[in-house]
C-alpha cells in the first residue's frame, strides 16, 4: 500500500526549497552590481525585479510552511521540535534538489526573458535549464548585442549548476544542517572530498575560486594579446572560464569559440575542459601532494582510453567522409580533436558551426562524437553522461565474469580496481552501475524519439538527444528557436533528469504518484 505525504512533509520540503530559494536570489546580487557598474540600466531594473519575485515568494513560501508545520503540530504532539530545526530526511532531501532545480530554472528565465532576446518564457527556461545544467544549448536571439549583464548571468547560472545549486546553500547559506549530505547525494554527488558534507562543499568552491582566478587571468593575457580591450577581454576570460571549467559550453559570442580563432585559447580552454571533467576527490588528492593518483585512477586511465578510442572513430569517419578537417594535423586537431574532446568532457565548446557538424560530418565521425558525449567525465566532477567509473566498474565485472568461465569452478574470483583506495568489486557496486547506465541510454532514446517524431533523421535526433541529455551543448542544427514546442520541453527534461543522474528525479514522480494513489 502507497502511503500519501503527511502536510508535514511537504512544509517541512517547502521551508527548506523556500532557503535555497532566497539563496539564489541573492546570487542574482552579483549581475545586479555588474549592470550598475556599466549603467546598463534595463538589466538593473531586470535583475532588481526579479529579485523581489525571488523575495517576496521565498519568504511568503517560508512563513506559509511554517504555519502550516505549526498547525500540523497541535494535531500530531509528536512533531516536538520547530520546522527550522528539524532535518529532512532522505525523501525530503531528495525532493528538495529536483525542486530546486526547476524553481532555479523559472526564476533563474526571468530576467533572460525580460531582456527581450527570447522569443517566448519557454525559451529563457530552456536557456536557463541549459545554464545551470552545464549543457550550453542555446535558443538566445541576437547573442551577440546581448548586454554584459544579461550575458555574465548565462555564464554565472553555469558556475552556480556545475558545483551545484546545493552546494552553493551548504557553503554560504546553510549552517548547522545535519541533514546535508542526502541533498549532496541527490545532487549527483555520492562522494565526499572530506568527512565533512559542508567542508566538502567549500573545498570544492575553493578549487573552483582558484581556478577561476588562474583561468580568467590566463585567457585575459590571450584576449589582450589578441587584440582586444584589457575590460572586454577580462569579461570574456571570465565568462568562457566558467564555461570551460564547469564544462558548460556557453559564450559570450553567437559563433562560440569559432569566433576568436586563437590557438592558446583553445589550448587553455581544452586544459580547462579536462581540469572539469576531474573528480572533486581527485583534484583533493593532487591538491595535497599526492599526483600518482592521477595515474593509478580507474577513471583517468578509462577517460583516456575512451578519448583515444572515440577520437579514431571519428578521424576515420572524417577521412571516409571526405571532410577537409582531415586533411592535415593541426586541422584535424583544432576542428576534429577539439570538439571531441569538448563532447567527451562535457563542454560543448565548438570551433567549427553546428551546421557544418549536421551537413558536413560523416555518419562515422557524428557516431564517434554521440559515444564521446554518452559516456561524459569523472562522477562527483562537473560534467554529465554515464561517467567514467561506472564504465570501469562494468568493464571491470566483464573481466571477472570472463575469468570464472576460464578458471577451475572452486577458485575464488575476486576482482578489484583503484579509486582514491583499493576497492573490491561487489555485486551491488555493479548493479548500481548498470542501472544508472540503463537509465541514460533509456533517456538518450527518448530523446532521439522525440526528434524523430518531429521530422528529423535518426542520426541528427541521437546526436542532440545525448548532448542536451549528456549536459554536453554540442548541436548538428537541430536546437534553434523554430523547433517545436514539444522537443524544446524534453530537451529541458532531458537536461535536468541527467544533471540530477535520476534519484532525485524518481523519487520526485514517487512522491507525486503517492499524493495521487497513496491512502
Amino acid at each position: 500500500m502507497i502511503l500519501r505525504p503527511r502536510a508535514e512533509d511537504i512544509a517541512i520540503i517547502g521551508y527548506h526549497l523556500s532557503k535555497i530559494i532566497l539563496g539564489l536570489g541573492l546570487t542574482m546580487l552579483l549581475p545586479l552590481g555588474c549592470s550598475f557598474l556599466c549603467g546598463e540600466r534595463g538589466p538593473f531594473f531586470d535583475f532588481l525585479i526579479t529579485i523581489e519575485i525571488i523575495f517576496v515568494s521565498g519568504l511568503f513560501m517560508m512563513q506559509v510552511c511554517r504555519a502550516a508545520y505549526e498547525s500540523g503540530k497541535k494535531k500530531a504532539p509528536a512533531y516536538e521540535k520547530s520546522i527550522a530545526s528539524l532535518d529532512p530526511n532522505w525523501m525530503h532531501g531528495m525532493i528538495m534538489v529536483a525542486l530546486s532545480w526547476l524553481a532555479a530554472m523559472i526564476l533563474g528565465a526571468i530576467p533572460l526573458w525580460l531582456s527581450g532576446h527570447w522569443i517566448s518564457f519557454l525559451d529563457a527556461c530552456f536557456e536557463s535549464m541549459s545554464g545551470f545544467a552545464t549543457t550550453g544549448l542555446s535558443l538566445a536571439q541576437d547573442l551577440d548585442h546581448l548586454s554584459l549583464t544579461h550575458n555574465l548571468w548565462r555564464h554565472l547560472t553555469m558556475f552556480i549548476g556545475g558545483q551545484g545549486i546545493v552546494v552553493v546553500a551548504l557553503s554560504f547559506f546553510v549552517k548547522g544542517f545535519s541533514g546535508a549530505f542526502r541533498m549532496y547525494v541527490g545532487e549527483a554527488r555520492d562522494e565526499r572530498v572530506l568527512p565533512n558534507v559542508i567542508n566538502t562543499a567549500r573545498f570544492i568552491w575553493g578549487v573552483s575560486f582558484t581556478y577561476l582566478a588562474l583561468g580568467t587571468a590566463a585567457l585575459w593575457a590571450v584576449g589582450m594579446k589578441n587584440g582586444m580591450e584589457p575590460g572586454r577581454a577580462l569579461f570574456h576570460g571570465a565568462c568562457i572560464f566558467m564555461a570551460a571549467f564547469d564544462t558548460g559550453g556557453f559564450a559570450p559570442q553567437s559563433q562560440n569559440m569559432l569566433y576568436y580563432h586563437n590557438y592558446g585559447m583553445e589550448i587553455i580552454t581544452a586544459v580547462l575542459m579536462v581540469l572539469g571533467a576531474i573528480n572533486f576527490r581527485l583534484h583533493y588528492h593532487l591538491w595535497t601532494g599526492n599526483r600518482r593518483e592521477l595515474l593509478r585512477n580507474i577513471e583517468m586511465r578509462v577517460l583516456f582510453i575512451s578519448v583515444m578510442i572515440t577520437f579514431a572513430v571519428t578521424a576515420v569517419g572524417l577521412k571516409v567522409g571526405g571532410s577537409a578537417y582531415a586533411s592535415g594535423a593541426p586541422l584535424l586537431l583544432r576542428k576534429g580533436f577539439y570538439q571531441l574532446l569538448s563532447g567527451h568532457t562535457g563542454t560543448g565548446f565548438m570551433t567549427v558551426c553546428a551546421e557544418q557538424i549536421g551537413k558536413e560530418w560523416s555518419d562515422l565521425a557524428l557516431v564517434g562524437m554521440i559515444c564521446a558525449m554518452a559516456l561524459g567525465g569523472a562522477v562527483s566532477s562537473t560534467t554529465g553522461g554515464i561517467k567514467m567509473l561506472r564504465i570501469g566498474i562494468i568493464a571491470e565485472a566483464f573481466v571477472q565474469d570472463i575469468k570464472k568461465v576460464i578458471f577451475p569452478s572452486r577458485a575464488m574470483v575476486e576482482q578489484k580496481f583503484h579509486h582514491i583506495k583499493e576497492v573490491f568489486l561487489e555485486d551491488k557496486t555493479v548493479r548500481a552501475a548498470l542501472m544508472v547506465t540503463l537509465a541514460y541510454i533509456i533517456l538518450y532514446g527518448i530523446g532521439t524519439l522525440a526528434g524523430m517524431l518531429c521530422g528529423f533523421g535518426f542520426i541528427p535526433s541521437l546526436f542532440e538527444s545525448t548532448s542536451a541529455a549528456a549536459n554536453v551543448g554540442l548541436s548538428c542544427g537541430i536546437t534553434s528557436v523554430g523547433m517545436p514546442a514539444a522537443l524544446k520541453v524534453v530537451y529541458i527534461f532531458q537536461m535536468w533528469a541527467g544533471r540530477l543522474e535520476f534519484i532525485a528525479v524518481f523519487t520526485l514522480a514517487g512522491f507525486l504518484l503517492a499524493a495521487i494513489k497513496g491512502k
